[in-house]
């Protein structure tokens, strides 16, 4: 039993961790609680279960932090970016998934694997011997958390994340919403027209504003002062920063053209990207809320096209555990009082869908590895990798150690660049070459 890698958790990491796990030769069992135990969030049993939303972010490998994630993890046999391509989206430069297929497909692959056994077993103390990794992500169960609390000698940390509402395709208003990207972005029509804008003049944006600042809100239980992920602030706070932030957020109306008033510029535009392939649910982009159920569908009625608008699901907010990375973890993602044990994904303090299955994939090879005797050599720093791993075990100051999406700030300079912003195109470029070699030059010694 000792050369069985356990893995708890089934979100992205979890899945991700295993199927690099299985592939390298390595028996797997998946600890997922669901459905027998439920969370918040999840809806069903699947592993890798999207609950957020349904976007990885940019798919740019040359110039963007994200999109160069995607190349490393598919250089790498990644199963996520593999289900991801196969149940893709149109969303412009970004990559958007059919959350229920992509969830369905990673769930058969990795059942049917012959390395691979799932159990809906709850964990809920950390084993004393073992190869173990723990994927909880942020929605740790209460049992585990207490339990990682006591062996850490300090409390988890946490933050609030939310979820955006999604919306019937066929009860939105298309004589006052159309479909574009901004900027008209994309290699193809359909990229080009992937988002449905709800424009706004000047005065229906105040009064929505009013509304969302004066909604009934969902209110943290007593003790509860863990901040937000900045990533994902509700909309709502937002607005409680300035009435202009969101117009110049995700409302912002740039890069638009309304078909319905070509020579109107909208005061602020509402984007809503398809969330499914059937294009019959779209998601609110930005929109996350902790608005009270009533209080949503009153003020997101206010929005020009969704006066009618019909809720497949509204949104809501949760809370994320993740522990102090750099002080409880080793290079390897070993717990340092227990390296039977390592952590992987969101609770080590990564933000988002794909920087959650990267750590997986380093953590799962890294165990497997581990199991078959033998050492990887170490993860390139200047890999997008290598920069997220190098930033959770020891790069970040512990003090004041928060959640972190991967980003052009984690790489080390490259020599012979000029700083600023007019620089940046050829910066971002010489990074991810940079990345890119390196990463291809570990996978080939691993």
């Amino acid at each position: 039993m000792t050369q069985v890698l356990h893995i708890v958790g089934g979100g992205m990491a979890g899945s991700e961790a295993t199927w690099q796990a299985a592939e390298m030769g390595v028996e797997v069992i998946i600890h997922e609680m669901r459905p027998t135990v439920g969370t918040f969030a999840h809806q069903t049993g699947n592993l890798a279960e999207m609950v957020c939303s349904n976007s990885f972010r940019s798919d740019d490998d040359e110039q963007n932090a994200v999109g160069l994630l995607h190349w490393e993890m598919r250089a790498a046999n990644g199963l996520i970016m593999r289900t991801a391509d196969a149940h893709r989206l149109p969303a412009g430069g970004a990559l958007a998934v059919d959350r229920d297929p992509f969830a369905e497909t990673v769930t058969a692959k990795l059942r049917a694997h012959p390395r691979v056994s799932v159990t809906d077993q709850e964990v809920t103390s950390l084993p004393d011997d073992g190869h173990w990794i723990f994927a909880t992500g942020p929605l740790t169960s209460p049992a585990l958390g207490e339990a990682i609390r006591a062996e850490t000698g300090s409390d988890a940390l946490a933050f609030f994340d939310a979820i955006a509402p999604i919306v019937y395709a066929d009860s939105i208003d298309m004589s006052k919403a159309w479909m574009q990207s901004r900027y008209d972005k994309g290699e193809t029509e359909e990229e080009r027209t992937a988002y449905l804008n709800c424009p706004m003049d000047r005065d229906q944006y105040e009064a929505f504003i009013d509304a969302l600042l004066a909604a009934d809100k969902t209110e943290f239980h007593e003790g509860e002062t863990a901040g937000y992920f900045d990533g994902c602030l509700p909309i709502e706070v937002m607005a409680e920063r300035g009435r202009e932030t969101l117009r110049h957020g995700p409302m912002k109306p740039v890069g638009l053209t309304n078909p319905h008033a070509p020579d109107v510029k909208p005061h602020a535009v509402v984007q809503l990207r398809r969330d499914n392939a059937l294009g019959t649910l779209f998601n609110i982009v930005g929109f996350q809320t902790k608005m009270k159920y009533g209080a949503q569908t009153d003020v997101f009625r206010m929005i020009p096209g969704l006066e009618n608008a019909s809720f497949a699901r509204l949104g809501g907010i949760h809370r994320n555990t993740f522990i102090n990375s750099p002080t409880l973890l080793d290079a390897q993602m070993r717990l340092k009082s227990k390296p039977n044990i390592r952590f992987a994904g969101q609770i080590t303090g990564v933000e988002g869908y794909v920087e959650s299955a990267a750590m997986g994939l380093l953590a799962g090879r890294m165990a497997a590895a581990e199991i078959q005797g033998r050492d990887l050599p170490e993860v390139p720093k200047d890999s997008a990798m290598g920069a997220l791993i190098h930033h959770i075990t020891g790069g970040a100051e512990a003090k004041t150690f928060q959640p972190m999406n991967v980003n052009f700030g984690l790489f080390r300079p490259v020599d012979g660049l000029k700083g600023g912003r007019r620089g940046r195109k050829d910066r971002y470029k010489a990074y991810t070459d940079r990345a890119k070699t390196e990463w291809q030059t570990w996978l080939d010694q691993c």
